[in-house]
C-alpha cells in the first residue's frame, strides 16, 4: 500500500517463490536427517533436538523482546523494520511441536526425573520440589501459554493498525510490552534452567539464566538483521532505509557480543576462584575427553571473532559485513548451544556429525518457512504506526 500523504513509499509483494524453495529443502533434509538420527540413536539425537528446541526458542522468544522493547522505549529508528521481527516472534507457535520428542524422551536426558536415583541423592531430593515431571509438564505448558497470548495480542494490534491508523493501538500495545516484561524475564531464566541446567542437576549458577537471555538476544537480532539486509536489497521493505540504520542494528550486536562474554567470563571466573567441586565438575566436564578444543573455539567464534568483525564504525553500516556477521553470530550462538547440552550426553569424548548437521538444517529450514508462511498477505512494514515516518527519516 502507499501513503503519499506522508510521503512513504512501500508497495506489498510478495515473496519470490525461491524463499519458499530454499526453505523447503532445508527443512526436508534436515527432517530426513533427524528421523535417522531418532533411528540409530534416539539419545544422542534427543539431546540435539533440545539444542534445537532452545535455539528456536532464542529466535522466538528474543523477537518478542524486542518488539515489547520498542514499544515500551518509543524507539523510532526500529519502526520501519519491526513488522519482520514480529514475524519471526512467531516462530514460538511452532516450540510446542519441537518440544514434543524432547519431553517423549524425558527420563534419557534428565537424571532427576528418575525416582530411585533421586531417593538416595540428599542434593537431588532437595530439589524435587521444583524438579519433577509434574510441575516440569505444567511449567512448559504455562510458558507457551504466556509467551503465544503476549504475541498474539502485540501482533494483532499492530496489523489492525494497518487498516485503521488509530494511535490509541500503539498505547495499547506500550500497556502490554510493560505487562509482558516481567513475564518474559522469569520465564526465560526458568526455561533456561528447566532445559538446560537441569540436565546436571547437582549443578547450579547464579547467572546461568542471564547467560541464555544474552544468546537469545543476539540470536534474534541476528535473524532479523539478515532478513531486513535481504529484503532491503531486493525492494520488499519500505524506501529510506540507509546505512543509518543498519548502524543501529549493528551497535546492538557489538554491544551483546560484549555483554554475552562479560556473563561467561564472570560465570567461569566466580566457579574458577571458589573451586568448590560441586560447580567446577560442570565445566571441568567441557575441558577434558576433547571437548578441551571446542571450548577454546568458543571464544574465538562467539566473541573474538564477531568482536572484531564488528568494531569499527563503517563495519556496522557496511550491509555486506553485517550480513556475514549476523550469520556467523547465528552459528555461534548454535555452536553455544551444542556446547551447553552435549557434553551432559557425552563425557567420555567430543562428537559431531551428520547428526548434527541435520538438526541445524532444520533450525534454519524452520525459520526460512516461518517467514513465508506468516508473512503472506501482510504488510512487511507496519505503515500504520504514528512512528514509521520518523523511523525512515532517522538518522545519526
Amino acid at each position: 500500500m502507499s501513503l503519499p500523504n506522508e510521503q512513504i513509499e512501500y508497495s506489498r509483494k510478495d515473496l519470490s517463490p525461491k524463499v519458499r524453495q530454499i526453505g523447503l529443502l532445508l527443512f526436508a533434509l534436515g527432517l530426513i536427517i533427524a528421523v535417522a538420527a531418532y533411528l540409530t540413536e534416539p539419545i544422542r539425537a534427543s539431546f540435539m533436538n533440545l539444542v534445537l528446541l532452545m535455539f528456536l526458542l532464542s529466535v522466538g522468544l528474543g523477537s518478542l523482546f524486542f518488539v515489547a522493547l520498542e514499544y515500551l522505549a518509543g524507539a523510532v529508528w526500529s519502526t520501519p523494520y519491526r513488522r519482520i521481527i514480529e514475524i519471526f516472534a512467531a516462530t514460538l507457535f511452532v516450540l510446542p511441536i519441537v518440544a514434543l520428542p524432547v519431553y517423549f524422551n524425558i527420563h534419557d536426558l534428565f537424571h532427576w526425573t528418575h525416582l530411585d536415583g533421586v531417593s538416595k541423592d540428599i542434593a537431588l531430593s532437595s530439589k524435587s520440589g521444583y524438579l519433577n515431571v509434574p510441575f516440569f509438564t505444567v511449567r512448559i505448558i504455562a510458558f507457551f501459554l504466556v509467551w503465544i497470548l503476549f504475541y498474539s495480542l502485540l501482533t494483532r494490534n499492530s496489523r489492525k493498525q494497518d487498516a485503521i491508523k488509530d494511535q490509541l493501538l500503539t498505547k495499547k500495545n506500550i500497556k502490554i510490552s510493560a505487562v509482558f516484561m516481567p513475564f518474559f524475564a522469569l520465564t526465560v531464566t526458568f526455561s533456561a534452567i528447566d532445559w538446560m541446567m537441569s540436565l546436571e542437576p547437582h549443578w547450579f549458577s547464579t547467572i546461568f539464566g542471564v547467560y541464555y537471555f544474552s544468546g537469545t538476544v543476539l540470536a534474534a537480532l541476528s535473524v532479523a538483521t539478515v532478513a531486513i539486509i535481504l529484503l532491503n536489497k531486493n525492494g520488499y521493505l519500505v524506501k529510506g532505509i540507509i546505512s543509518d540504520h543498519y548502524y543501529s542494528l549493528g551497535a546492538l550486536l557489538f554491544a551483546f557480543i560484549n555483554f554475552w562474554a562479560y556473563i561467561a567470563f564472570s560465570q567461569f571466573l566466580l566457579i574458577w576462584y571458589a573451586n568448590l567441586p560441586e560447580e567446577t565438575f560442570w565445566f571441568l566436564s567441557r575441558w577434558e575427553n576433547g571437548w578441551m578444543f571446542f571450548t577454546i573455539g568458543l571464544a574465538f567464534v562467539h566473541f573474538l571473532v564477531p568482536y572484531f568483525g564488528l568494531l569499527s564504525q563503517p563495519s556496522k553500516m557496511n550491509p555486506n559485513r553485517l550480513l556475514f556477521m549476523s550469520v556467523w553470530i547465528l552459528v555461534a550462538h548454535f555452536y553455544d548451544l551444542y556446547w551447553l547440552i552435549m557434553p551432559t550426553f557425552s563425557k567420555g569424548e567430543f562428537v559431531f556429525g551428520w547428526m548434527e548437521i541435520g538438526f541445524i538444517l532444520l533450525g534454519f529450514g524452520i525459520l526460512v518457512l516461518i517467514f513465508v508462511v506468516f508473512s503472506k498477505n501482510k504488510n512487511l512494514v507496519p505503515v500504520g504506526d504514528p512512528k514509521l515516518k520518523r523511523g525512515i527519516d532517522f538518522r545519526l
